[in-house]
């Protein structure tokens, strides 16, 4: 199971700055990615083209995290000719993470019964 199974991401950037929220989309699945998306594992998702330090927020109420990826935009968006690094693309690659086997049981088995087509139609 990817990150995009369960979650949706929003990011910004800032400078050399970029954050990135994860926002579960149910709230029977915060809890997977409360224990498995840490800031560890996203800085080592992004060990390639982020050269900074990873910040994580925890925001309960909203089902969320947030992560702050420091040095991630090569200077900058208006610094950089690398088009690929804004927040935005760094977002869409979060949700690629892969989530340990533990985690599809737990959301495999926190789902109705009725296929996912219907339970969200």
């Amino acid at each position: 199971m990817r990150l995009h199974d369960i979650a949706y991401a929003r990011a910004g950037d800032k400078g050399n700055i970029s954050d990135i929220s994860l926002v579960a989309y149910r709230a029977a699945d915060y809890p997977i990615l409360r224990e498995y998306v840490t800031a560890e594992r996203v800085r080592a998702h992004f060990a390639d083209v982020v050269p900074g330090r990873v910040e994580r927020y925890v925001l309960p109420q909203l089902f969320a995290l947030k992560f702050v990826l420091h040095g991630a935009l090569d200077g900058g968006v208006t610094r950089t000719v690398n088009l690929d690094a804004h927040g935005k693309a760094l977002g869409s690659c979060l949700l690629e993470l892969d989530l340990p086997d533990l985690a599809v049981v737990h959301h495999r088995s926190s789902q109705p019964s009725e296929s996912r087509a219907q339970w969200h139609s």
